[in-house]
């Protein structure tokens, strides 16, 4: 096979992003789709008022709304490790059997990664604001309602029940909590019986008086975030170029670790991927924060 600068196996490609979805809240509780690797555009319909009857030999009425057209623009990530020189001398097989281990690492940093920058709008890597980013993301649309969670007295199923009230018409499918959160729910008592037993001891049940739930540290990546909440199958999509770039570099010190790779006997093995998504209405979302 002897890699120098290839992409992914194919076969490896879905297994990342399969993976990915068993870490990755947004990519639980959300539909992905296919994207393009330039891009892909999203024709939404906002549409007023309802249906009309037409009577026999009568006029059709006249119809408001407005069709924009929201834009996903791939955001370019990667990742790098260090291994052995011997990956470049090893068989095709061993080859992808280590690939196959990479990729595995990978796709949990994916899935971490994919929740952070849609969630709170920062390079994972930097825990700082990502231009690149915007305001498309669930921290930064100032469309998104933000409910005030007091951690001295915590009133969790207050806070959700703002949170369903700001969501208006539109529907409640997915609710992603951190544990400081879970904790507070699982504590609530009526005449001694726990209302959330299902949360006990940490626990990650799935789903939360039947609306689709997770619960994973990437929520408290930023300090003070507790909660998201909304639309995630409606007003959410995301989705991955099919293409992961895999390049093994033999020289020089590509992670400026300031050791060189040939000093080391290591290669680098450093990957790409495009990773998209469209909050397509901010209203559909609340995020629970101190």
């Amino acid at each position: 096979m002897a890699f120098t600068a290839a992409q992914f196996p194919h076969e490896l490609i879905r297994e990342v992003f399969l993976k990915a979805k068993g870490h990755s809240s947004i990519a639980k509780l959300s539909d992905q789709i296919p994207i393009a690797f330039t891009g892909s555009d999203l024709m939404t319909f906002s549409l007023d008022g309802e249906v009309n009857i037409v009577a026999e030999g009568g006029a059709k009425a006249e119809h408001t709304g407005s069709n924009p057209i929201v834009s996903i623009v791939p955001v370019k990530i990667e990742y790098g490790q260090r291994v052995s020189n011997e990956f470049t001398k090893a068989s095709d097989e061993k080859q992808i059997e280590i690939l196959r281990a990479f990729s595995e690492g990978f796709s949990r940093k994916v899935a971490r990664g994919l929740d952070i920058m849609v969630m709170h709008g920062v390079n994972p890597k930097t825990g700082t604001a990502a231009t690149v980013i915007g305001t498309n993301s669930l921290d930064t649309n100032t469309a998104v309602t933000a409910i005030t969670y007091n951690p001295t007295t915590p009133d969790p199923e207050g806070n959700i029940e703002s949170g369903v009230t700001a969501l208006g018409d539109n529907d409640f499918t997915g609710l992603a909590i951190d544990k400081t959160f879970s904790g507070a729910l699982s504590k609530i008592t009526v005449n001694g019986v726990k209302q959330y037993p299902e949360l006990a001891w940490g626990a990650n049940p799935g789903s939360i008086h039947g609306v689709d739930a997770d619960v994973n540290s990437t929520v408290s990546a930023v300090t003070g975030k507790h909660g998201y909440m909304g639309d995630f199958r409606g007003a959410f999509k995301w989705g991955y170029a099919d293409k992961i770039d895999l390049e093994v570099i033999e020289y020089g010190d590509p992670d400026n670790s300031g050791k060189d790779l040939k000093g080391y006997n290591q290669v680098y093995l450093r990957t790409e991927a495009w990773i998209g998504w469209a909050i397509l209405d901010g209203a559909a979302f609340a995020r629970i924060e101190e």
